[in-house]
């Protein structure tokens, strides 16, 4: 399926149980056909808006993306008002009927925790806002670990729910304990299985980050992630022709060293992780490593 229009008329009528269960109307263009799912496109997006008494949401596909977002006001909602409740990778030329129920059931959830009641809250991103690649490449702001996990788990999406519990249980994301816990496994099992189109995507990703991220993304991407690698000959090897060559110099420095003697105390630390203290700075994951 490489329509946008047909893709997003199939999640339309998908979403309608969950839009109506909340009170929400779709939003037709003066003139519309009020047969067909009020598809509009602006600026490349493709987008469906629904109205509701005090309360709206947007489904839109940019850039290989389909986003769902939600407001809740009094009086006119505006673009500007709208957050992200919601995001999947979603390469247009690939999409299949998986994809479209992936979308329809996980956005319909949403939206029923969000609006599913007789009292509208205003909304609250459940997630927080990732730095868009825009700003990053402007130097206005890098990318943090918040926005490795956003795309990590747009890519994979079966992990988004643990990337979403583990922002709410802390009031923030805890990237340690995220990919501790859930994202590396995920990488290993790519990286053992060494597909071709898989290690692309993902160190397509990496790389990114990696070149416009923060010193904690970059100690993420290099210590907490492809430092679990423990220095197996054959997995970096997978890997040496998906990273780019500043990436791959701290990974295999990283890797040498924390299955060097010296490392050991760090190795223990990275596997084990002391509990999470609210108000109190992360040190940096590189510093834990004396690197």
């Amino acid at each position: 399926m490489a329509d946008k229009k047909e893709f997003l008329s199939a999640v339309f009528k998908g979403l309608q149980p969950a839009a109506t269960e909340c009170g929400f109307k779709p939003v037709y263009p003066d003139g519309a056909d009020k047969s067909e799912a009020p598809v509009q496109e602006e600026n490349g997006a493709a987008f469906i808006e629904y109205s509701g008494e005090g309360k709206a949401f947007r489904i839109e596909h940019f850039n290989d993306r389909i986003y769902l977002y939600g407001a809740a006001k009094e009086g006119r909602i505006a673009k500007a008002d709208y957050t992200v409740l919601d995001e999947s990778l979603l390469e247009m030329e690939a999409a299949n009927d998986k994809d479209i129920r992936y979308v329809i059931n996980n956005y319909s959830d949403t939206l029923v925790e969000n609006f599913g009641t007789k009292v509208v809250k205003p909304v609250k991103s459940k997630i927080p806002t990732p730095v868009s690649k825009a700003q990053a490449k402007s130097g206005a702001v890098s990318y943090d670990p918040n926005t490795l996990a956003s795309r990590f788990t747009a890519i994979y999406p079966e992990l988004r729910e643990a990337y979403k519990e583990n922002c709410e249980k802390y009031g923030r994301f805890l990237p340690e304990d995220f990919f501790l816990n859930y994202g590396n496994a995920k990488v290993l099992d790519v990286i053992r299985r060494n597909d071709p189109t898989e290690m692309k995507r993902l160190f397509k990703l990496f790389n990114e980050i990696y070149d416009d991220g923060t010193n904690e993304t970059q100690s993420l991407i290099c210590v907490t992630i492809l430092g679990s690698l423990e220095n197996d000959m054959e997995l970096l090897a997978n890997c040496a022709d998906y990273m780019s060559a500043d990436l791959a110099s701290p990974v295999i420095n990283v890797n040498k060293y924390l299955a060097s003697k010296g490392g050991k105390g760090a190795r223990m630390k990275l596997d084990n992780p002391p509990p999470y203290k609210p108000k109190k700075k992360k040190a940096n994951m590189m510093s834990k490593l004396g690197m």
